[in-house]
């Protein structure tokens, strides 16, 4: 059932054409995300669908019965509300209903009671205040008569996600939902999506997200929409099939062109009818061949100082605030090419330790010692701070006319800008101009020409496309300095980082081999085993005297009841999942690539993993017999 219609929509501002003749559709259930590089109008889209920004053209027809919620990327609350107000401020039945029949409750209003009561029955929506509590729980809105006007912008934006799950509407139109949420916020947020029956609209740059929730992909490239039936997966695989098509048929139409064009100088002014037609396709194989399909390269070869012996020491540090530990007698040293993820709750100390770290934030005991060679690079959340007259190109030369590079070479300053997908008619665009991920992308470059040996991102993806990222991706693995990063953004964090700091609160922080997916998964792992444990430990009955009766079947096998199949069923995935992780940790033993230390903790693992394996084998020995 076909639930929105979009019929050859167009928008411009000014003499800057956003997108033009885009039509798609959508049917009931469906979840469905629109990608595009930053500026490209992904969010102006939305906002058109909403009727919000009005569009030069074309119309947008929803089904009549349908309700739909919405969610900016900047969020419009009223300050003076709190946050249950705000939740339940809302002309959704249900969740006004509920707000009603709450105010009548409080006045003891016993006719308003009576009528809401039925109406509460008739909208099944008795349920919906636990819900309300359970979402509130979930996105770490603690305390709801908090007042809008006294939270952060994370907070303001969870609100504003919680007003739009909350709402269970028919159709949820999400502008990045997934900023400002912590790693188990999203991990949350995908599975409440996947399983919900609302149809789904959404710009998000979280790739983990798009391959597990959505099952439509929506490219908005060169004012066009592309369109693929499948996950984040299928849609790479279907965009490079694309490209190689359009590729070859660029690369046929330029030998054409050459011919055509050679026809061209040699025809005489006057022309017959049939001449004509064949000037008029020559401009169309012109038009074709001077296409230029844009190749996403991050190239900045800037000279970075090479790092000494010492880079950064942390000495028995500790750091609290009021009712708050953030670091306990913490004792670290970073080594040559370090590359840290850091993972933890919102609140449990992550950008103070970056504060310390760069010195920014004083210790209660203990002390860092920065090596003299240690140049930061320190890339933070808050947006680019420039003046409104400014230009792009002014912000690069600002700090440098030519920028120096490997070997005694140097740039300048635009080329350096189009090295990092800045187009020559960008540069004297203003920059209060660009969009959020354009800002967010020239910052970065700010900080990269500062020539940093040690790199802190925190939170880089905000705001940045997905295919910014792949490219700075390549950039950062090419990077020879000190890297730490901050993000939710799992599949950047995976591809990036070797180890990872886990702040438990408390002043607890756990080092971690290996990347967040696979932390993740021993996290998963020990849940299952704690509550596998639980479950057999409260299937434990007192022992009752033991009553022998004869019987010519007693040495027939015994059947296993349905908590020992339960069990046998799980410890046969644990023997399959620690005989891969045996494999794996046997392999790094026998190679010849490895160092001393990556050699040790193998040993460690793989002792471990067979003490694991032995332990279960004998339980599994048990169950079988």
């Amino acid at each position: 059932m076909n639930v929105l219609s979009v019929e050859n929509i167009t928008k411009s501002f000014g003499d800057r054409m956003i997108f033009q003749d885009l039509s798609f559709g959508m049917d009931q259930g469906d979840k469905m995300a629109i990608v595009a590089k930053n500026g490209r109008g992904k969010s102006t889209l939305l906002r058109s669908l909403m009727g919000i920004e009005p569009l030069d053209s074309g119309r947008v027809v929803f089904r009549n019965d349908m309700t739909i919620a919405f969610m900016e990327q900047a969020e419009n609350l009223n300050p003076d509300l709190r946050i249950i107000e705000a939740v339940f401020d809302s002309e959704l039945p249900a969740l006004k209903a509920v707000k009603e029949y709450n105010e009548a409750l409080m006045s003891q209003d016993l006719d308003e009671m009576e009528r809401l009561t039925g109406l509460l029955t008739d909208l099944n929506a008795w349920d919906t205040e636990a819900q309300v509590n359970q979402i509130l729980s979930v996105l770490k809105l603690d305390d709801p008569q908090k007042k809008i006007s006294e939270l952060s912008g994370g907070q303001k934006k969870r609100v504003a996600l919680a007003q739009v799950l909350i709402s269970e509407a028919d159709i949820l139109i999400l502008d990045e939902p997934t900023n400002h949420l912590d790693l188990d916020m999203i991990e949350w947020l995908e599975e409440y999506l996947s399983k919900s029956r609302s149809t789904l609209l959404m710009v998000t740059h979280d790739r983990y997200f798009l391959e597990v929730v959505c099952n439509h992909i929506l490219e908005l490239d060169d004012e066009t929409l592309y369109k693929y039936k499948g996950n984040f997966s299928y849609y790479l695989e279907k965009k490079a099939e694309r490209q190689e098509q359009m590729q070859s048929t660029i690369d046929k139409a330029r030998n054409t062109f050459k011919k055509e064009l050679d026809w061209i100088r040699r025809q005489p002014k006057a022309r017959s009818t049939k001449s004509k037609y064949r000037v008029d396709a020559f401009q169309d194989i012109k038009k074709v061949a001077t296409t230029r399909l844009e190749e996403d390269e991050l190239e900045i070869p800037v000279k970075m100082e090479r790092l000494g012996s010492k880079i950064v020491e942390f000495h028995k540090v500790g750091k609290s605030y009021p009712n708050k530990i953030i670091l306990n007698d913490f004792s670290y040293h970073f080594k040559r090419k370090e590359r840290l993820g850091i993972v933890g709750a919102n609140g449990t100390g992550k950008s103070t330790f970056l504060q310390m770290l760069t010195g920014n934030a004083e210790l209660d005991k203990g002390k860092v010692v920065v090596g003299e060679t240690v140049k930061f690079g320190y890339y933070s959340q808050t947006l680019l701070e420039t003046d409104n007259d400014k230009k792009v190109i002014d912000v690069i030369r600002d700090i440098a006319e030519f920028i120096p590079l490997e070997k005694g070479r140097q740039m300048s300053a635009a080329q350096l800008l189009e090295k990092f997908l800045f187009p020559r008619n960008m540069h004297f665009q203003f920059v209060y101009k660009l969009s959020g991920g354009e800002k967010r992308r020239l910052k970065l470059l700010t900080i990269l020409m500062s020539n940093p040996n040690f790199l802190i991102l925190d939170e880089p993806t905000n705001d940045l496309d997905i295919f910014v990222m792949s490219v700075l991706e390549d950039y950062l693995r090419a990077f020879e300095g000190c890297l730490i990063v901050v993000s939710h953004d799992r599949y950047f964090m995976d591809k990036m980082v070797d180890h990872l700091f886990v702040f438990e609160g408390e002043g607890e922080v756990k080092d971690i081999l290996g990347n967040y997916t696979s932390f993740r998964q021993k996290q998963i792992d020990a849940k299952r085993d704690k509550q596998v444990l639980v479950a057999r430990n409260a299937s434990t009955e007192p022992e009752k005297p033991v009553v022998k009766v004869e019987n010519k079947d007693s040495n027939s096998p015994k059947k296993l009841n349905f908590k020992e199949k339960i069990e046998l069923e799980q410890i046969e995935k644990d023997l399959e999942r620690l005989e891969g992780e045996k494999e794996k940790y046997t392999q790094i033993l026998s190679t010849s690539t490895a160092d001393n230390q990556e050699l040790m903790e193998a040993g460690i693992k793989l002792k471990e993993i067979m003490d694991s394996i032995e332990t279960i084998t004998e339980r599994w020995m048990e169950l079988v017999d």
